[in-house]
């Protein structure tokens, strides 16, 4: 049986580090998912494996770091 392909309705354009696309690639190396499966299944998964507690940290930390944008 042919295995189910998940549909993507949503596209966007997303500009990233190198750090950050060299991790991607380094998923990629190693589940064979591109880069868009790879953002599906790390955001959609996120509260699985991510600790909320450390990831605010490291949101707080990037925003007095770098600010964040206007609303």
């Amino acid at each position: 049986m042919a295995k189910k392909r998940l549909p993507l309705p949503k596209r966007f354009s997303a500009g990233l580090t190198e750090a950050a696309y060299a991790q991607l690639r380094d998923l990629n190396a190693d589940w064979g998912l591109g880069n868009n499966y790879l953002l599906v299944v790390l955001l959609e998964n996120l509260d699985l494996y991510a600790d909320r507690e450390k990831l605010d940290n490291v949101f707080r930390e990037f925003i007095a770091e770098y600010g964040a944008p206007a609303k």
